[in-house]
């Protein structure tokens, strides 16, 4: 099956925390419009046509709806034929924001074909006042899990039973 680039690459939401080393963590509270255009605003561009890759630099911004990727460099490698993309590589520092769920790491990589993405190096995940910290995650994103590894840590912030919603 064929992928757009999409920011679908941005998964970082996990609907619940795990606390176990090698957690298995679920996804899908974001919603991501990949109809929607995707707006790339950087510093610089270099495309190379010999070897199929554009590398954005520079306050690179990936924008699809209201998904945002952050990194200080994208890497987009194109598949042998024409216009279709193979994979995406942020480095640098990787912020991935969408509403009040966030995740940031040192280094993503998301295999278009495959649907899976690597986030890599001081993983964060937060929604809303949790926090989930690993080394490495893997998402799937066609069945919507990810895989933490690497010394996972949680931070699970008590519901207020009065709130609306709350338990009582």
């Amino acid at each position: 099956m064929t992928r757009t680039i999409s920011l679908a690459f941005a998964l970082c939401a996990c609907t619940s925390l795990a606390t176990a080393q090698g957690a298995q963590v679920a996804f899908g509270t974001m919603q991501q419009d990949t109809s929607a255009p995707v707006e790339v605003v950087a510093d610089s561009l270099s495309v190379n046509q010999k070897d199929g890759t554009a590398l954005y630099s520079g306050n690179v911004v990936i924008a699809q709806g209201d998904m945002r990727l952050a990194a200080p460099r994208v890497l987009i490698v194109y598949a042998e034929e024409a216009g279709r993309i193979e994979r995406m590589e942020a480095t640098g520092g990787v912020t991935l924001v969408s509403g009040e769920e966030a995740a940031e790491a040192e280094r993503a990589d998301y295999d278009i074909d495959d649907g899976i993405v690597v986030m890599s190096g001081n993983v964060l995940l937060t929604q809303g006042g949790n926090a989930l910290t690993a080394e490495r995650m893997n998402v799937d994103l066609e069945n919507g899990t990810a895989q933490m590894s690497g010394r996972v840590r949680t931070v699970l912030q008590p519901q207020d039973d009065a709130a609306p919603g709350g338990n009582r």
